[in-house]
C-alpha cells in the first residue's frame, strides 16, 4: 500500500515537472515573439544553444535556473514571469515588457493611482531640444488645464537678475546647473499643479533629471532635426548656422547623444509636421487620457 502511494506522488510529481517544462517552453517562445527576437538572436544574447533553446521551447528541455536567468535577461524579463505559477500574471508581464513606453506608462498609472498622484500630483515638465516646441506648447496647455506655466530657463535668470549667458559666463556651467536644481526644487515644494519647460541640456546633470523623472509627470516633446533648426531660426536666432556648415551635423549628434535620457520620458509627442493646434490638440488629449490632469 506504501509503495503504491509512493507511486503515485512520484507520478504526480513528474507530471507537474514536465507541465512546467511545458509552460516555460511557451513563455519562452511567447516572449521572444513579443519583441521579435529570433531563436538564434536569443541564443547569442543569452548564450544558450539555439538547439537546447529549440528543446525548451517545445517542451522538452529540463533546464536549470542558471541557464533560466540567463534566458530572461535576454529578454529582458524578470524570471518570474517565465518561472510564476500565475499564467495570467505571467503573460500581462510578458506583454507589459513588449509595449512602447505610453502603454506602460498608462498600464503602471491604472495600477498605482495613489503612488503616482502622490509623488508626481498634477505636475507636468516638456523635456527636449530647442525648436521641439516646449516653450510653444507649455502655456497652451497649461491654460487648457488651468495651471501656471514656468519655462525653467527664465525662472533662472529672474531669480539671478542676469540673463543665462552671464550666468554662465560667470559661474560656468557648474553654477548655473546648482542654480537650475536649486529653482526645480522650489518649483517642485510649491506647486502641485504645474507645467515647466525645461532646457534641453538638463539630462546634462543627472540628478536634476531623475528628480524631474520623479516628481513630474514627463513628455518628451520631439521633431526632426530640420525642423528643430528652422523653428529656431523662424525665431529670428541665425546663431546655429552662423558660420557653421557643420551645425545640421552637430544637432543630429547631440540629439542621437541625448536620445537614451529623453527616452525615459514617461510621454512622448512628435511634432514634426504638424501645426501648433495639431501638436497642442495631441498633448493635451494624451495629458487628459492618461488622467495626468483634468481641465477646470
Amino acid at each position: 500500500m506504501l509503495a503504491t502511494s509512493n507511486t503515485q506522488q512520484s507520478n504526480e510529481a513528474d507530471a507537474e515537472i514536465s507541465a512546467l517544462i511545458e509552460l516555460v517552453g511557451t513563455r519562452v517562445r511567447a516572449a521572444r515573439k513579443v519583441v521579435s527576437m529570433s531563436r538564434r538572436e536569443l541564443s547569442e544574447r543569452s548564450g544558450v544553444s539555439p538547439r537546447y533553446l529549440a528543446k525548451l521551447e517545445g517542451g522538452q528541455g529540463n533546464i536549470s535556473i542558471g541557464l533560466l536567468k540567463q534566458i530572461s535577461r535576454a529578454l529582458d524579463l524578470p524570471i518570474e514571469a517565465l518561472i510564476g505559477a500565475d499564467d495570467q500574471a505571467a503573460r500581462v508581464a510578458v506583454l507589459f515588457e513588449g509595449a512602447d513606453a505610453d502603454t506602460k506608462a498608462c498600464v503602471l498609472q491604472a495600477l498605482d493611482k495613489e503612488q503616482h498622484r502622490s509623488v508626481k500630483a498634477e505636475r507636468i515638465c516638456l523635456i527636449g531640444l530647442r525648436g521641439a516646441g516646449k516653450s510653444t506648447l507649455g502655456p497652451m496647455i497649461a491654460k487648457y488645464f488651468g495651471m501656471a506655466f514656468i519655462e525653467l530657463n527664465s525662472e533662472i535668470a529672474n531669480k539671478a537678475g542676469i540673463p543665462i549667458g552671464e550666468i554662465i559666463a560667470l559661474y560656468g556651467d557648474e553654477g548655473y546647473r546648482q542654480l537650475e536644481s536649486e529653482i526645480l526644487n522650489e518649483i517642485t515644494a510649491e506647486h502641485d499643479r504645474i507645467v515647466v519647460a525645461v532646457a534641453g541640456g538638463i539630462v546634462s546633470s543627472a540628478e536634476t533629471f531623475q528628480h524631474v523623472l520623479k516628481f513630474f509627470h514627463t513628455v518628451w516633446i520631439k521633431a526632426q532635426p530640420s525642423e528643430h533648426m528652422g523653428r529656431v531660426r523662424a525665431q529670428g536666432d541665425l546663431r546655429p548656422m552662423a558660420g557653421n556648415p557643420q551645425a545640421m551635423l552637430h544637432l543630429q549628434q547631440i540629439l542621437k547623444a541625448r536620445e537614451v535620457y529623453y527616452g525615459q520620458a514617461t510621454y512622448k509627442l512628435d511634432t514634426s509636421g504638424k501645426s501648433v493646434e495639431v501638436s497642442h490638440s495631441d498633448l493635451c488629449r494624451l495629458l487628459r487620457v492618461s488622467n495626468v490632469a483634468i481641465p477646470i
